[in-house]
């Protein structure tokens, strides 16, 4: 069987020669849903950065048993859809509708398929009046749903997500949580939302100073004051 992603001995050291990742190794299943979690500075930025090509270190990313290169990256791309923590970094169209068909246009399908995929992507994320709408009107978690859905119409294997949660009310919480919880994607979600990966998330892997320290049932790490406390993270 194939892992939906693997990474292998990943590794990034940066131009100031700070290690940001110091051989990172783990694999998802399909369909997996994994928290990745860890103190500031732990290098999860830097691991959803390399997942998606954006960041080029040593080691390897295999996606759906195909491994990510240069040759690879620009198809590969769209299997690997990023959610960046600020929606407005992801954001920059004057409708909701070309901001979700921006990638798909991007790679050439034609008409009739990017406006299936826009209208199954912002079904999906439960916007699917919004496509006329202006992205900097929308709330916060509206606008957090049409960063998802941009990277949905690319119809991803994996689904990343940096921190989904961050600045949400209560109400836009829960419904974002329930909207994660009904998608089919493999997804692995950077996150210090301690009750997120409490209720979504069955399998969390702990990154610190570059390494993976602890990989397994959630229930289990939550179960672990002490591992908790080691990497400067708290029960929910």
């Amino acid at each position: 069987m194939h892992h939906t992603l693997e990474v292998r001995n990943l590794r990034y050291t940066y131009p100031d020669g700070r290690q940001a990742l110091r051989g990172v190794d783990f694999r998802l299943a399909p369909g997996e849903r994994a928290a990745l979690v860890g103190p500031n500075g732990a290098g999860k930025s830097t691991l959803m950065l390399q997942l998606n090509g954006l960041l080029r270190g040593e080691g390897e990313v295999w996606v759906a048993g195909r491994k990510l290169s240069d040759k690879t990256l620009g198809e590969m791309r769209g299997q690997i859809g990023l959610v960046f923590q600020d929606p407005d970094d992801q954001l920059f169209s004057p409708t909701v509708f070309e901001d979700v068909a921006f990638g798909p246009l991007y790679a050439g399908l034609a008409e009739a398929e990017v406006r299936a995929r826009v209208g199954n992507a912002l079904r999906a994320v439960g916007m699917q009046d919004a496509g006329p709408r202006v992205p900097h009107h929308l709330s916060g978690g509206e606008k957090k749903r049409v960063a998802i859905a941009t990277a949905l119409a690319m119809e991803p294997e994996v689904l990343i997500l940096d921190e989904p949660t961050a600045g949400l009310d209560p109400r836009a919480r829960r419904g974002l949580m329930r909207m994660l919880a009904n998608l089919p994607q493999t997804m692995l979600v950077a996150t210090h939302d301690m009750r997120l990966v409490a209720e979504l998330f069955p399998r969390t892997i702990v990154l610190d100073e570059g390494l993976v320290r602890s990989d397994g049932p959630t229930a289990v790490l939550l179960a672990d004051p002490e591992l908790l406390q080691a990497h400067g993270l708290e029960a929910p």
